[in-house]
């Protein structure tokens, strides 16, 4: 039996911030290479002296996790028979 340590199980969301620099393209570059997608548009913001910039990344598993589990609910309110819906967005 080994003693090592477990790998660290890659979080299904990240949010890199840091400045408009090399070191933060790097950043997203690597995570990008480990599988990680952009997650909507980049956020910039100054500090007086430098741009800040955040960027969110996301797992495209963790896309196809969300749509299954909002599809499997939208199977359940479907097939409900004590639910009439009016068209309205009114149950």
């Amino acid at each position: 039996m080994s003693d090592a340590p477990a790998p660290e199980e890659k979080l299904s969301y990240r949010l890199v911030t840091g400045p408009d620099d090399r070191s933060f393209c790097e950043r997203i570059s690597t995570a990008l290479a480990e599988g990680y997608v952009l997650h909507g548009s980049p956020a910039a913001t100054s500090n007086g002296g430098q741009v800040i910039v955040a960027q969110a990344l996301i797992l495209p598993s963790a896309i196809a996790t969300a749509d299954a589990a909002v599809a499997t609910a939208v199977d359940d309110l479907s097939t409900s028979d004590d639910i009439e819906f009016d068209g309205e967005g009114h149950a």
